[in-house]
């Protein structure tokens, strides 16, 4: 077993290093060919900023595993070609769909691609996952379901990619905030991949947080003005969101033999999402209310609450971290002793009244200075 820490860590060190190499090179090509992202009334930065940071995720993520699974194959090939077998075939499918996600974000972070095309493109990639065998068959009795029929688990397990990959995308909207989450989620998957011997997605989920790390330094701590700062852009969200999303439904075909069967695996696949999913519905429900268009970009996200109570970004920041990391434990905890569905509902009634709050202590500041401080 400590064999399989050895590998997450180097996996982890290798992705790291690799990102933390690329990255500078990305900022020196972006600067000399001006690839900044354009400032405007909703974005929050200041001065010119390249947003191809996530160019460096999917390299440094498939290296580090391919490194990893290849010097295991051949040095150890007989005790571990079963395992690597077995959970590679997924992972495969996941590498051509996360393949699909980096091109087109790239595409856009470059030149522009039609929302309907990257839709299109998120169908295809959903389908791969659905393909490799990664399918959400079974609820384990959230919303009272369990296995669920072939047919739809298609259109779920569709439903599902497509609305967290966008989701990541959507909450990328403060330095750090969406590295930040998708790290505290790889972080918590590693963890329960390897507890439960899924070494492979355990690998996989460390490779991920190690790209993120160096990406997490140069977007948070960066200084535009040194010409050291960088978003990841769509290439970054995208491909940040479809291997979470991944992890996420790994999760969920996870041998029960080997995890502990007091832990209610839905609730362990989506707790590390629900700022970004809660957020996203109770985004769309806004514009809806507001009678806006709800898939064109706005001001109402969370983090966009937080900054209208005065509030910087670094503090927004951790503020969100906090709550996620919140959700994550509380859930973990009370998952072996509550029903999937009351502990994920009363999720939905404190985020429900955390936002009435916070949309209160915003009107109440609105009132006092005399200006709109929200959208």
């Amino acid at each position: 077993m400590s064999s399989w820490i050895t590998n997450d860590l180097i996996s982890f060190s290798i992705a790291l290093v690799l990102a933390g190499i690329i990255i500078p090179q990305i900022l020196l090509i972006a600067f000399r060919k001006k690839l900044f992202d354009e400032v405007d009334e909703r974005k929050i930065h200041k001065g010119v900023v390249p947003r191809l940071g996530g160019i460096a995720f999917f390299p440094s993520i498939l290296f580090s595993i391919a490194v990893v699974v290849g010097f295991n194959l051949k040095f150890f090939g007989v005790e571990t070609f079963g395992v690597f077998t077995e959970s590679m075939v997924p992972v495969y499918f996941m590498i051509c769909a996360v393949l699909l996600m980096f091109l087109v974000g790239m595409a856009d972070d470059l030149v522009g691609v039609r929302y309907v095309a990257k839709f299109i493109v998120q169908i295809i990639a959903s389908l791969l996952i659905v393909f490799s065998g990664m399918s959400i068959d079974n609820l384990f009795g959230f919303l009272w379901l369990n296995e669920l029929p072939e047919w739809f688990v298609w259109m779920v397990t569709c439903f599902a990619v497509v609305y967290v990959v966008n989701a990541i995308n959507l909450i990328d909207g403060i330095d750090g905030l969406a590295s930040g989450l998708s790290t505290v989620a790889f972080v918590f998957y590693a963890v329960i991949f390897y507890y439960s011997g899924e070494y492979v997605y355990s690998m996989l989920s460390s490779a991920a947080a190690g790209t993120l790390f160096p990406f997490f330094y140069y977007n948070v701590f960066g200084n535009a003005k040194k010409q050291k700062k960088i978003f990841m852009g769509d290439t970054g969200a995208l491909t940040t969101g479809m291997i979470m999303v991944f992890c996420a439904i790994a999760v969920l075909h996870i041998n029960r033999t080997v995890f502990s069967t007091d832990y209610n695996l839905v609730v362990m696949a989506i707790s590390p999402l629900i700022i970004p999913c809660f957020d996203v519905v109770r985004v769309y429900l806004h514009r809806v209310e507001r009678h806006r268009n709800p898939f064109l970009p706005d001001k109402c996200h969370i983090h966009h609450k937080l900054l209208a109570l005065g509030l910087n970004q670094r503090t927004a920041l951790c503020v969100i971290m906090a709550w996620a990391v919140l959700f994550i434990v509380v859930n973990v905890v009370l998952s072996p002793y509550c029903n999937p569905t009351v502990l994920v509902g009363a999720d939905v009634l404190i985020w429900t009244l955390a936002n009435v709050i916070l949309s209160k202590a915003i009107a109440r500041r609105e009132r006092r200075l005399k200006v709109s401080l929200y959208d």
